[in-house]
């Protein structure tokens, strides 16, 4: 636990370097000094990006004012929610506190952004406080829809065989003891992915393995059904590992069906709809479900001038940034960073850690009057459990 949160500080603060995948074909920033400006930086989210965002920002200018926005007092490590949910780590390895890793001199506003005003170059958060800026940087994450599924309570999870382990730490370890009582007595389960952009695109597919494992070290894998469906067309974007994850779903009697996507749910009668792509509904019954919603941008990125307004990212409400420079599009004091940029990138804490240091220098190449000098390969990784105590790093 000690070298993991060692790393992690190393990481937040800015001292990690980017990967060697993602190093190669970016271009490297020139070596420069400390850049000195009183330039107003406001960094909206308090997740992996924004903390290094502000670390690293912290670092390489002097006098710059820099505020961080966000209303949570924890900070969660959300790639490990799906060992919790699998009973492999404890739910409080994941959980620790913002403030240990915001910067010294860095403004902390507690609160939320309720709209976005670039053309003002201002926000304004919940509480009725406007925030002017100078340069913005939104690293807000995925808005989770669970709201889109008809019969959904995510109070009732861990209940009735219902699991979701994206929805909070405690919804992880609640997920956990639903998988638990299935695996002692087997039965039908039901996994799925959404038709929409996700975070972590490989949680579905960790769960599904590790629920299969869990059934196999119980002994009651045999007399399972398990059944992986698949809101689009395949289980993973990269066509080898999709590929891949379907032969080995396949090998381990794992049903994929395509191109379904969950409609409603009736909890206490563990029933499940789904919607196929030609518009009809399929109705399945359940002993355990791990259910996965649909995510977009949060509302008030979808709902102001920020986001993509045609194109593929605009029905998400996606940031409409340069998927290269990570910079806006049409505003060019703002930049993305994470799971909310509308782009073909991953949606990965990969993602967000080869990225960081590509929006911090192309943001200070903007303060400094240079032209931006480094450009985002779109490296993401994911390390795939396929079963305790093994994983494939795609």
């Amino acid at each position: 636990m000690k070298t993991i949160n060692s790393s992690r500080r190393r990481w937040l603060s800015g001292a990690a370097t980017l990967p060697l995948a993602a190093a190669i074909g970016a271009t490297s920033a020139p070596a420069h000094s400390r850049v000195l400006t009183n330039a107003r930086i406001v960094i909206v989210g308090s997740g992996l990006g924004g903390i290094a965002a502000a670390n690293r920002l912290s670092n390489q200018l002097d006098g710059a004012r820099i505020t961080i926005i966000d209303g949570r007092e924890a900070h969660y490590y959300q790639p490990g929610w799906t060992l919790v949910a699998s009973g492999v780590w404890p739910a409080a390895k994941t959980v620790e506190r913002n403030a240990d890793y915001h910067p010294a001199g860095v403004e902390w506003i507690k609160d939320h952004v309720a709209e976005f005003d670039p053309v003002g170059n201002a926000l304004v958060t919940r509480s009725g406080q406007r925030v002017p800026y100078d340069y913005l940087i939104v690293a807000t994450g995925c808005q989770l829809n669970y709201g889109a599924i008809e019969g959904m309570d995510v109070a009732a999870i861990g209940q009735n065989g219902l699991g979701s382990v994206y929805h909070s730490v405690d919804a992880a370890a609640a997920t956990w003891s639903a998988m638990d009582a299935f695996r002692k007595t087997g039965g039908k389960a039901v996994a799925l992915m959404p038709h929409t952009p996700m975070k972590c695109a490989g949680a579905p597919l960790k769960m599904t393995f590790m629920l299969a494992d869990r059934l196999r070290q119980a002994g009651t894998l045999a007399n399972s059904d398990l059944t992986f469906y698949s809101g689009v067309g395949s289980v993973f974007g990269v066509p080898a590992y999709n590929e891949y994850v379907i032969n080995r779903f396949e090998g381990m009697g794992i049903d994929v069906v395509f191109n379904h996507r969950l409609k409603a749910i009736d909890i206490a009668g563990r029933r499940a709809t789904f919607t196929t792509t030609e518009g009809a509904e399929v109705q399945t019954d359940y002993d355990f479900i791990h259910v996965v919603p649909p995510m977009s941008a949060p509302d008030v990125v979808k709902n102001s001038d920020l986001a993509w307004k045609e194109g593929p990212f605009a029905g998400g409400g996606w940031l409409e940034v340069d998927e290269e420079t990570l910079r806006h599009r049409r505003f060019g004091n703002v930049f993305g960073l994470g799971d909310v940029n509308g782009t073909r990138r991953g949606k990965t804490a990969a993602t967000v850690k080869a990225s960081v240091p590509i929006v911090v220098n192309n943001l200070i190449d903007v303060i400094a009057d240079r032209q931006t000098a480094m450009r985002f390969n779109g490296y993401t990784s994911c390390p795939l459990i396929v079963r305790e105590g093994s994983a494939l790093l795609v």
